[in-house]
């Protein structure tokens, strides 16, 4: 009877272990057996926020694309028509974006409220995956709004080397960074052209300036609306510092549990082990008694002289 309550703790110690370490897993997918645990729908709200993720990535894909394109525009029309396309799907990120970062606000909020379901409570397996998959995809979401801002800064940086090179076309000569900084903040280019403009004629180089003005304006309205989505990438920076700090407590609450169940584990082993050479000494002494208490009665009987 011993022997099987013994048994008994030390398999369920080690399945609790397993169980444990197999929790711990980042974002690993929880069974939906129990409807009340509120899985199936945490996880259609996670999968609904990766669709809109992923469109995410699509947009930025075709900004670059387009800013790759208006390298090598040269007539104000055409860099029209990129900049109304490039608008278009700006206005597109802003409108996802706000909605993907209402939404993980409000799984964050949901997954303390599962708490206070049975089964749930802070540091349960339950719990920590939620936490751990909303971790995860508002990091995703989060580097998805840093490429946009490095994009911001990208065509910044190519604007100005595109100035550059269409003063040099135009003029023959290199500007100072004085001019292109006032060109670039401006977008008037006529004086800058002025000594062109009377030696081949207005109409020359007329395609040039309306060019650079409408690029000007393209650069001032997108720059303008990515900024926007900085405030955005900030509050998701928060956002993840806030579970990152959540996880790391959960997982040391539960490498703690862990080590508590590893513990006990060796301790009922070692008692198991103990009580196995308490009944080999115990059976040992027995053998003997019962060997004494012959060797006396045959003494006293003394069968062999009969």
């Amino acid at each position: 009877m011993n022997d099987l309550l013994t048994d008994s703790f030390v398999s369920d110690a080690r399945g609790g272990q397993t169980s444990r370490q197999s929790d711990i897993e980042m974002g690993r997918p929880i069974p939906q057996g129990n409807p009340d645990l509120g899985m199936e729908a945490f996880n259609k709200q996670i999968q609904d926020v990766e669709k809109q993720v992923d469109k995410l990535a699509e947009l930025l894909k075709k900004l670059k694309d387009a800013n790759e394109e208006t390298k090598s525009v040269t007539k104000a029309s055409a860099m029209k028509a990129i900049k109304k396309r490039m608008e278009k799907d700006i206005d597109e990120v802003g409108k996802i974006a706000r909605g993907v970062k209402a939404k993980l606000e409000a799984i964050s909020k949901d997954n303390l409220a599962n708490r206070q379901k049975p089964g749930c409570e802070k540091g349960s397996g339950i719990d920590r995956a939620r936490v751990n998959m909303t971790n995860a995809l508002t990091k995703k979401f989060r580097d998805i709004m840093i490429e946009f801002q490095t994009l911001r800064q990208r065509i910044q940086d190519e604007y100005r080397e595109v100035v550059e090179r269409r003063v040099i076309t135009v003029t023959g000569s290199r500007p100072d960074e004085e001019t292109i900084d006032n060109l670039i903040e401006t977008g008037n280019s006529e004086q800058i052209f002025q000594k062109a403009i009377q030696e081949s004629g207005r109409g020359q180089v007329l395609n040039t300036l309306e060019e650079i003005q409408e690029r000007h304006d393209a650069v001032k309205e997108i720059e303008k609306k990515l900024l926007d989505l900085h405030q955005i990438y900030l509050d998701m920076a928060v956002l993840v510092e806030a579970q990152g700090e959540i996880i790391d407590n959960i997982e040391n609450q539960v490498t703690n549990a862990v080590d508590h169940v590893r513990s006990g584990t060796d301790a009922l082993q070692t008692a198991k082990s103990l009580q196995k050479r308490s009944r080999k000494c115990m059976l040992i002494s027995i053998i003997l008694l019962l060997v004494i208490a012959l060797i006396i009665i045959l003494s006293i009987l003394k069968p062999w002289k009969k």
